[in-house]
């Protein structure tokens, strides 16, 4: 009798605890896709410490969503809680039941933490562990900027190497720098034939490209091999005659060297009349000539080569070439010059800086690779005065 009346109680009772688990879960499934979507409204309007309180709510509610961890850590990421960030993904990569992909994406956004906060090593072995993933070419880029940043050219090498043999873009004037970087690395410590070795790569690497050939003549030029430097330079004038203004001293270095001042005098002519340029008019002004305008003769300005500024100057206005035939005159009142000769150095001094194109950064010296921004090649070869 106990046993009949029992077993309808106990059906009625599970009944009930099941009615009660159903309608708690679909109480909670309610409140997460509320706490998410309302977390998502806050994101839209740019409101991301309301953002961040309702992710957290709806991962509490559903902690086995991923893309609600992925969401709250790059929330934490933009908005510099880098500690946090790597802790929400580092959490997602202990879990056991991630799939590949998502491990994978994990992965990359830890590396990401660590990039954003600035530790280039965890970085890099959390980008190392990407290799042969989804994120294989991303890693690598970020991998080559913090060896070029860190000025690790051996390791940048290969890395550039690898995406060469990508085939998704050319790498082929990056790898060039590299090996520049070495081979002035290894002139540094003395060793000359390591680093003429290394130029040689270099211009096999990329034998358009103005920096390997430049490297070269002053290498030869250090060596005393000065008709082999101009050799090397009028070679480099045909492939590259853009960038003469930044080797156009050179040229005539090694020209007097090689006792070939005439054949240096007109190339830098030449190039001078496509393309004024006062670093290409200061080497024409040290063989003894004038300058040349397009499509006409040496401008008769008086005689003597320092009046080549005035020449210059005749179809290309320019304080700094003013400053420098300034400096050589001789006026009524002499004893004021060197006052005036002072305060005009000063103003032409920011026109000969060079500017990088991509932010801007100015230099005294001409930078292949920017310090501000670490961008190659951004420099153009003319002063900011002939920009």
């Amino acid at each position: 009798m106990w046993l009949l009346l029992g077993l309808p109680i106990a059906f009625v009772l599970g009944w009930l605890a099941s009615r009660f688990d159903i309608r708690q879960l679909r109480l909670e499934n309610r409140q997460a896709p509320k706490a998410y979507f309302r977390g998502l409204n806050f994101l839209l309007n740019e409101q991301q410490d309301q953002a961040i309180d309702a992710f957290i709510e709806a991962v509490q509610n559903d902690p086995d969503t991923q893309e609600l961890h992925f969401a709250l850590g790059n929330l934490f990421r933009r908005r510099g809680e880098y500690q946090r960030a790597v802790r929400v993904h580092e959490h997602l990569l202990g879990r056991g039941d991630l799939t590949r992909n998502d491990r994978d994406r994990a992965q990359h956004a830890l590396a990401k933490d660590f990039l954003s906060a600035g530790l280039l090593d965890r970085a890099e072995t959390a980008l190392q562990k990407l290799e042969g993933t989804r994120f294989e070419n991303e890693a690598r880029l970020s991998l080559l900027a913090i060896y070029e940043r860190s000025r690790e050219w051996v390791q940048a090498a290969e890395v550039a190497q690898k995406l060469d043999d990508a085939e998704q873009a050319s790498y082929e004037a990056r790898r060039a720098h590299h090996l520049c970087e070495q081979a002035s690395e290894q002139l540094a410590a003395g060793d000359i034939a390591g680093a003429a070795q290394l130029l040689r790569r270099a211009v096999e690497a990329a034998p358009d490209a103005p920096r390997p050939a430049i490297d070269t003549a002053a290498l030869q030029l250090r060596n005393g091999e000065a008709a082999a430097a101009f050799n090397t330079l009028v070679g480099l004038s045909e492939r590259a005659p853009l960038a003469l203004p930044l080797y156009a001293a050179m040229l005539q270095q090694a020209a007097v060297g090689a006792q070939r001042r005439d054949d240096g005098l007109a190339l830098l002519q030449r190039r001078y009349a496509d393309a004024p340029s006062i670093d290409v008019l200061e080497a024409i002004i040290a063989l003894g000539g004038t300058p040349t305008p397009a499509g006409g003769e040496p401008l008769d300005a008086g005689g003597t080569p320092r009046d080549g500024y005035i020449a210059h100057l005749a179809h290309q206005p320019s304080l700094v070439a003013a400053s420098r035939w300034l400096a050589g005159e001789r006026f009524e009142h002499e004893q004021f010059h060197p006052q005036v000769q002072r305060a005009i150095d000063q103003a032409t001094r920011p026109l000969m800086r060079y500017r990088c194109a991509a932010c801007g950064f100015e230099a005294h010296q001409h930078f292949w690779h920017c310090p501000g921004c670490q961008a190659w090649d951004s420099y153009p070869p003319r002063r900011v005065e002939e920009l």
